[in-house]
């Protein structure tokens, strides 16, 4: 734990005087109260999200962001940092999206000079090349190496002059001695001694190869799931791979022919970056989410200490730590707290964290000299609006990444001064607990409100001023609204007449992350650093919405989600669609046995061939079941207002929203629309229409606002909480974001948050009332319902070509521009984004010389 003075953890007011209303749940009542009480917003409660132009940021879940010492700005999603063996030279590996080639937005290397913090040189790859993790030096400092990920290669380079020149990549194994296919998938790796062999983690092969540096014959052996980082003893006779996907560091034996696994020594769970003390032979070891480092004696091959980084007592996971470095004299470990937006300066004799240091947003690496701590955060400062002009030419052969919250969050490299001296820790450190909202107190009062059930509905990638900028209330911008009430009169109607939520964020990017954060209030480093390759065409997979115990962002991957906690509650709860695929009998399954035994198997995941509606498309695919998704559910509904045996909790996917573009033959972006705004009105009128209206909330939103523009932020998204008691019409500005829904859900339900992110989020009790209005709800039938269907020569209707089976495999960048044009016409152009990285940020931006290429 983080020592924090008493008085900072428990004072009860907070910056700017601005407050929230915690809820808690009263036994006996079956929720939480109508009536409010005070706490302290994190942020003030009407800022929004994204870069703030003074250098400092607020992330979609409401943490500030207020960086320590210099920034230079870096590429997208940088996630290691390595310094050359003179010192003169940094290596930063950027790990992103990377959609477009020659832009500074493609993944690459970068070259930094230690003394200025400035790039020199960035080699880029344009998908399907890439790089993944993985940066080292020979022992010389004359070659370097950068691991290839998708790509199944890692590249080489000769150093010169402190610039890298790229040389004949090596190879890794593309098939196991089965002879089966593999994506070995190098991540972490390390040279020998020598300077002979590297030592790579197969990161999706689960295993670990040798490879020698002359190209020769390479050596591979298994270890355990989804192996990232590596470490050799100072002999180069035994690696030390951390295996992310589990809870084990596997030992292995490099001393034969051909590597020999010696033994697995268990740590916390989803270790990742590592780092050995050759002189002390200690090796220590980040556990992503356990939340502390791991102390091995490799003298012995035995656990010998933890390090607890929970920035409270008691705290739930989240600080999710990501990458750690030793000071040169061994005293001082730095561990990146990907989380939290903080390094953890940890005194290594004492085992005990000295203090925190503010850092950007999302933290991935370290490396420290006597003089320097470097930092790269991964998402800098965030996105900022994708509202401005210019967008690039709908025409051209490649569109520019930088109107894609994926992309448009550039990375940044903290340069910071050391030593520090414990005045200054204590100061970060109070700075670190106020920028998180940690220095609050959560003592509330017991109240009792009518709520019982709860259903949950999430739906597919708009943002607020694609549906409602034209709403006529709450802050959009009518110029970028795109759905209008042709469209979706019902999620219009809905957002007018119950409570408008024009503050709401999705915390995420993307879907891969956006379905951990919906039911896990959380998306952890494996998912974060796996979904860039997923998404840009680069061989990786999809780290979302699976029973990979890898994806799951908890301590106990068995015990991660929503739906976990409240099977261990027992608390009633019925699954409709979410993290399900078909089976070979036609059946919708879930690959978590809790959440499959509580299953409605007959209605479908995720399929933009299937409406979510009755009568709403002009065709649907034959796979598609006879009934569409809201009549499925319906028969249930209806079925348990004639029992009495509503579940408490109702997990309901509504995809279609996401829409498919151009394609042609299917149905245009506004049908799609219009299909999913009936379902939402039929479920909305049916449950207002029936015994369980007094005492049902409906909690709306969507998985990610990756697809459309916004004028306050690209993580901007539409929300909704319509029950009797948000039948208001007010306009909440509040700062909410998805973990604010799922604290609001928790609370009323009566259980425990999941996360940290979760626990200090600001619960959504602005939009209550205890004043209820019980008046029903009719749904209406959108005009563009059952229209024609994409022509084959509607915009981008080539590019738009193909059928996702995973949420978001459309190309993002095509699919934007696709629905802008089909609603906009053809000759339209499209707003693009301005990341907005604002003042503050110093030094180089990428790509100042590139003699790489």
């Amino acid at each position: 734990m983080v020592d924090v003075p008493h008085d900072v953890r428990t004072r009860s007011t907070g910056r700017k005087g601005q407050r929230i209303r915690r809820w808690r749940r009263v036994a006996g009542t079956g929720g939480v109260a109508t009536g409010l009480c005070g706490a302290i917003v994190v942020v003030a409660a009407t800022q929004g999200a994204g870069p703030q132009g003074d250098g400092t940021a607020v992330t979609p879940v409401g943490y500030r962001v207020t960086p320590a010492g210099s920034q230079t700005t870096l590429q997208d999603l940088p996630l290691a940092l390595k310094l050359s063996p003179d010192g003169s030279m940094l290596l930063a590996s950027d790990d992103g999206q990377g959609l477009a080639a020659g832009t500074p937005y493609d993944q690459g290397v970068q070259v930094i000079d230690p003394a200025t913090s400035k790039v020199t040189q960035t080699i880029q790859y344009t998908s399907p090349q890439a790089v993944f993790y993985g940066l080292a030096f020979s022992p010389d400092g004359t070659h370097a190496y950068a691991s290839g990920g998708g790509s199944e290669i890692v590249h080489t380079y000769t150093v010169s002059s402190h610039q890298l020149t790229e040389s004949t990549p090596l190879a890794l194994p593309t098939k196991n001695p089965s002879g089966q296919s593999i994506n070995s998938f190098p991540a972490g790796l390390q040279v020998t001694p020598d300077g002979s062999k590297l030592v790579v983690a197969d990161h999706l092969a689960d295993a670990v190869s040798v490879v020698p540096v002359d190209g020769s014959a390479v050596s591979t052996v298994p270890v355990g799931h989804a192996p990232l980082g590596v470490a050799l003893s100072p002999d180069g006779k035994t690696a030390f791979v951390t295996n992310q996907g589990g809870n084990t560091v596997s030992v292995v034996d490099l001393g034969g022919a051909t590597p020999v696994v010696q033994q697995d020594i268990t740590v916390g769970t989803h270790p990742n970056s590592e780092t050995l003390d050759a002189a002390s032979g200690r090796l220590y070891v980040a556990d992503g989410d356990s939340d502390q480092v791991s102390v091995i004696d490799t003298h012995t091959d035995s656990l010998v200490n933890t390090v607890n980084l929970a920035p409270y007592a008691h705290a739930n996971v989240g600080t999710n730590p990501m990458g750690l470095t030793l000071s040169p004299d061994g005293t001082t470990l730095y561990v990146a707290n990907s989380g939290n937006n903080d390094v953890a300066v940890i005194d290594v004799g004492h085992g005990k964290i000295r203090g925190l240091v503010p850092t950007g947003w999302y933290p991935t690496s370290v490396v420290a000299t006597d003089s320097t701590l470097y930092v790269t955060n991964g998402k800098g400062l965030g996105a900022g609006p994708n509202d401005g002009p210019g967008f690039p030419d709908p025409e051209a052969s490649s569109q520019s990444p930088a109107q894609y919250d994926a992309s448009m969050q550039l990375g940044t490299l903290s340069t910071i001064g050391l030593p520090l001296s414990q005045t200054a820790l204590a100061t970060d450190t109070v700075t670190v607990a106020a920028n998180d909202g940690f220095n609050t107190s959560h003592t509330n009062a017991a109240m009792t409100q009518p709520i019982q059930h709860v259903i949950y509905v999430v739906r597919e990638n708009r943002t607020y001023d694609q549906e409602f900028g034209s709403l006529g209330k709450g802050n959009g911008d009518p110029s970028l609204n795109l759905f209008g009430d042709d469209a979706a009169p019902n999620s219009r109607n809905l957002e007018r007449n119950f409570t408008t939520l024009d503050n709401f964020y999705a915390d995420a990017e993307v879907s891969a992350q956006g379905w951990n954060w919906d039911v896990a209030a959380n998306s952890n480093p494996y998912s974060e650093s796996e979904y860039p390759a997923n998404y840009s065409g680069r061989n990786g997979p999809y780290p979302s919405e699976s029973n990979d115990p890898a994806v799951a962002p908890n301590v106990d991957p068995a015990d991660a989600y929503i739906w976990d906690r409240l099977h261990d509650s027992n608390i009633s709860f019925r699954n409709y669609g979410f993290y399900v695929g078909r089976n070979s009998s036609g059946q919708f399954v879930a690959g978590d046995p809790v959440l499959n035994s509580n299953t409605d198997h007959s209605y479908i995941g995720f399929d933009l061939n299937c409406p979510d509606a009755p009568g709403t498309f002009s065709s649907m695919g034959p796979e598609c079941p006879a009934q569409p998704r809201i009549d499925v559910w319906k028969n249930e509904f209806n079925q348990y207002v004639t029992n009495g045996n509503l579940p408490s909790v109702e997990f309901v996917r509504l995809p279609n929203d996401h829409t498919n573009g151009t394609s042609p033959g299917k149905p245009t972006p506004k049908e799609y629309v219009a299909d999913n705004d009936l379902a939402l009105g039929q479920l909305v009128d049916a449950v207002s229409h029936s015994k369980y209206w007094a005492s049902t909330a409906i909690f709306v939103t969507e998985d990610d606002a990756q697809n459309g523009p916004d004028h306050v932020d690209a993580h901007r998204t539409t929300s909704m909480l319509i029950s009797p008691y948000t039948q208001t019409g007010r306009v909440d500005s509040t700062f909410y974001s998805t973990v604010s829904m799922l604290r609001t859900i928790e609370d009323i339900v009566g259980i425990h948050p999941l996360t940290q992110f979760d626990t200090f989020a600001t619960p959504m009790g602005a939009s209550f009332t205890n004043k209820p209005n019980f008046a029903a709800y009719s749904a209406t039938t959108p005009a563009d319902a059952g229209s024609t269907p994409n022509p084959a020569a509607a915009p981008l209707s080539q590019q738009s070509v193909q059928s996702p089976t995973e949420a978001d495999e459309l190309n993002s960048a095509v699919l934007n521009q696709a629905i802008w044009k089909s609603v906009k016409g053809a000759g339209s152009t499209m707003p693009a984004a301005q990341n907005g990285l604002g003042a503050g940020t110093s030094n180089s931006a990428a790509g100042d010389t590139n003699p790489g290429g």
